[in-house]
């Protein structure tokens, strides 16, 4: 008596929707989907040949590395360099990320002001988190000896130089600004030199 005539004694059985099916047939299956690494923008490939452009600070870049924003590599070098240094007794995430953030922020500005062609912040984030490498090295060596001396010093310059080199080079040929590397390197090597700080103290 509360039913209306449209249901007619089928209370539990399912309606057909012919329609319903009809459409999903045309929806793609996921054999055609992208994986999903390559949906992320993740490519090893990538990532290996930057390392390789990085521990190498005498070859010359290749400027194609500014043209795609990759931050899994520097995520991992960041997140190397924090767990090295708590190895040695240093819980300092919270520095890194800071200084990260605010050191981009600043090369991101500079960099700017001083090309003809803008760059982005993504960009100037993944250059210096991969040229983060060689500090990583540095933090490894702080967890088995103690960097409070001459020696610990004198490789901590090394690294820092190391470093803006590095990400100097990466700049410069990226973005066409030729006989400009050591105004970029002095504020990247400034940069570096406080991750420095937290690795040898």
């Amino acid at each position: 008596m509360f039913l209306s005539s449209d249901y007619g004694g089928q209370l539990f059985q399912p309606a057909s929707n012919l329609h319903y099916y009809s459409q999903s047939s045309s929806v793609d299956s996921f054999d055609e989907e992208p994986p999903l690494l390559e949906e992320l923008g993740i490519n090893f490939d990538h990532i290996w040949q930057k390392t390789l452009t990085v521990l190498n600070p005498m070859k010359p870049a290749d400027g194609s590395i500014m043209n795609e924003t990759d931050l899994t590599g520097p995520i991992l070098f960041c997140v190397a360099l924090g767990a090295t240094l708590l190895m040695a007794g240093k819980a300092q995430f919270g520095y890194i990320y800071g200084m990260s953030a605010i050191g981009c922020f600043g090369i991101h500005a500079l960099l700017n002001l001083m090309s003809s062609s803008g760059v982005s912040y993504g960009c100037v984030a993944s250059v210096l988190g991969y040229c983060l490498l060689p500090m990583v090295i540095l933090s490894s060596c702080a967890v088995f000896f103690s960097l409070q001396g001459t020696a610990g010093t004198m490789s901590a310059l090394l690294i820092i130089t190391w470093c803006s080199l590095s990400a100097s080079k990466i700049f410069i040929s990226a973005l066409a600004m030729e006989g400009q590397q050591l105004l970029v390197a002095y504020p990247c090597a400034l940069l570096y030199g406080l991750f420095a700080l937290l690795t040898v103290f």
